[in-house]
């Protein structure tokens, strides 16, 4: 194998496909990265659940293939000065890296060591643009769960029913949904979990632009198309929780309020609130606005917040955390609260109608002192 190409193209290729390697495997192959120099170059990195391969531009004068530990060769790249990077591998794995003056040489790993990546049958296929895909992960995922206790709710449900497009995240405290309109490439109506881990991937390597990314749904894995990058992920199995029934469709109290305001409120209030001294931040809903009150072993913290609309005394708790998460990811300069009572849950959405988002966050039990 023998190819040449631009440092920077390279290093790029290398640290998206890095994203999808192990960290630390009994099999070496898994925390490398497989050259494959044919028609310019494809970079993979795969860990048997999640695989990123993505192609560049390259002169390639000989074919072949070789395995190169990911974070030594992206160490490597770092340091190299910028230019053209020479790169060769001979059959007993002896690998040269030549940029201007800087020359590198070491063993790699067999590609015959590098699993194969899992063929995805593509059922149903989609296209979105890339920056609505984004956007749609980055108001969602934070709702993803952390635990394994529940594996399916460590991924996203994405739902597609006619023209429109829902993603659903859930953690057990909190719900996140945000949908939108599929112009192309409609498919038949289905429902699949994606890690959150692959999402993570798939929001940092879409742009804002509105190229698109193609979405095939296989019967095991999901594969996303995103431009020359391909991110191939497993499914997650199991029954989703059934969002609709979960979220309350009439309210007593919708109390709207300026959203950049209100987070300031919440963030002044929290200031008192550590992993020492941790307290729900307790909301109080009356004509004057929103009190929001905070008290721990520390100290106390109030703030006022305005609002359009009363909630008659309401006083309800919450995580500043979770509270915030929604705040700072809805897309909406005004917020609507709907309410029921103090150990209902709460659901925020856009003031002005719009349902392209909407957030749910159960409620803390307050107590006397918090």
């Amino acid at each position: 194998m023998k190819f040449s190409c631009e440092k920077y193209l390279l290093q790029s290729a290398c640290a998206v496909a890095a994203r999808a390697t192990a960290a630390k495997s009994t099999i070496p192959a898994l925390e490398g990265l497989l050259l494959e120099a044919n028609l310019g170059l494809r970079v993979t990195g795969y860990d048997l659940k999640k695989g990123i391969y993505t192609r560049i531009e390259a002169d390639v004068g000989e074919k072949g293939s070789v395995v190169v530990g990911a974070r030594f060769l992206g160490e490597m790249l770092r340091r190299l000065p910028d230019g053209i990077v020479n790169i060769s591998a001979d059959e007993n794995l002896n690998v040269k890296v030549k940029c201007g003056r800087s020359e590198f040489n070491f063993i790699g790993i067999s590609p015959a060591d590098f699993p194969e990546l899992p063929a995805v049958d593509g059922v149903n296929n989609v296209t979105i643009p890339q920056g609505i895909l984004r956007s749609m992960i980055n108001q969602t995922i934070f709702a993803v769960a952390t635990s394994d206790a529940r594996p399916l709710y460590t991924g996203t449900l994405f739902e597609i029913s006619g023209d429109e497009l829902t993603l659903v995240s859930v953690d057990g405290y909190r719900l996140a949904k945000r949908s939108e309109k599929i112009e192309k490439g409609r498919m038949e109506d289905c429902s699949f979990v994606v890690p959150g881990s692959a999402l993570s991937d798939i929001e940092r390597i879409c742009s804002d632009e509105e190229e698109e990314v193609s979405i095939a749904v296989g019967s095991k894995h999901i594969l996303f198309t995103i431009g020359d990058t391909v991110v191939v992920s497993r499914r997650l199995e199991g029954e989703f929780l059934n969002y609709r029934k979960s979220i309350p469709d009439s309210f007593r109290y919708l109390p709207k309020v300026d959203k950049a305001e209100f987070m300031s409120s919440i963030d002044r209030v929290a200031l008192i609130i550590s992993e020492k001294n941790s307290s729900p931040v307790r909301l109080t809903f009356s004509e004057e606005g929103i009190e929001c009150l905070c008290m721990t072993p520390f100290g106390r913290a109030q703030d006022l917040c305005s609002c359009e609309g009363s909630g008659e005394g309401l006083e309800i708790g919450f995580n500043d955390r979770y509270l915030m998460d929604a705040l700072k990811a809805a897309a909406a300069d005004r917020l609507e609260l709907c309410l029921n009572s103090a150990s209902s849950p709460c659901i925020i959405r856009a003031a002005d109608g719009s349902d392209k988002f909407t957030y749910m966050i159960l409620p803390v039990r307050l107590r006397a002192g918090d």
